[in-house]
């Protein structure tokens, strides 16, 4: 898996700025074991480069984008993230094993309870899952020095992007539903400006809101 990741970053290099594989990221890839957020029966793929089926139509990442957007956001181990798109609780668990704290969002309950009571039971007892609707995202826990969404809005979400801390970094897959979707980067400068980057064409499940 993680060669298949190496030559994903170097294929995308122009694109991202990201030549390779920070060793950071990398042991925090290797220290999660990513068989046991996928359903049993995906257990044999999950070391696959590719996403995979969790249900409730989400899925997980591939391993190459969760450890894109984790290096994008440059984190380090005073951080604090505000994770929109819990899903499985993968993510999540690889930014954990880099920073010191993560705070998750899940509108799908199901996942959101599975994936909390799953991150306990691996020790990851420095992330805090909601269910809810992460558009608003987790206003009384801001400022955040990253976030990342794992979920695709149409347009960046400007709760989030007011919860950003100066200095900070969010990462994004944005576009409407069945149209073409972007991974976008964007800075919050030290004056409150932000400044956005259009990265790679990708594919992730949209954004769901509460009705």
């Amino acid at each position: 898996m993680l060669a298949e990741i190496e030559r994903d970053f170097a294929a995308t290099a122009a694109s991202t700025g990201m030549t390779s594989l920070d060793p950071a990221v990398r042991e925090a890839l290797e220290r999660v074991p990513r068989h046991r957020f996928v359903p049993a029966e995906q257990a044999r793929l999950a070391y696959q480069n590719r996403p995979l089926p969790i249900g409730h139509g989400q899925t997980i990442s591939q391993p190459f984008i969760v450890a894109l957007m984790t290096q994008l956001i440059e984190p380090r181990p005073e951080h604090r993230v505000l994770e929109i798109g819990t899903g499985s609780g993968y993510q999540a668990a690889v930014l954990a094993e880099i920073v010191a704290r993560v705070h998750t969002i899940e509108i799908v309950r199901a996942l959101g309870e599975r994936a909390a009571a799953l991150l306990q039971t691996l020790g990851y007892d420095n992330v805090d899952v909601r269910i809810g609707d992460g558009y608003h995202g987790w206003p009384e826990a801001a400022p955040f020095d990253a976030i990342v969404l794992t979920a695709a809005p149409a347009q960046l979400p400007q709760p989030l992007i007011d919860q950003l801390g100066r200095g900070g970094r969010l990462v994004a897959p944005v576009g409407p539903n069945g149209a073409a979707q972007s991974l976008l980067l964007v800075r919050k400068e030290t004056d409150g400006r932000t400044v956005v980057r259009k990265l790679l064409p990708v594919r992730f499940v949209p954004l769901t809101r509460e009705r």
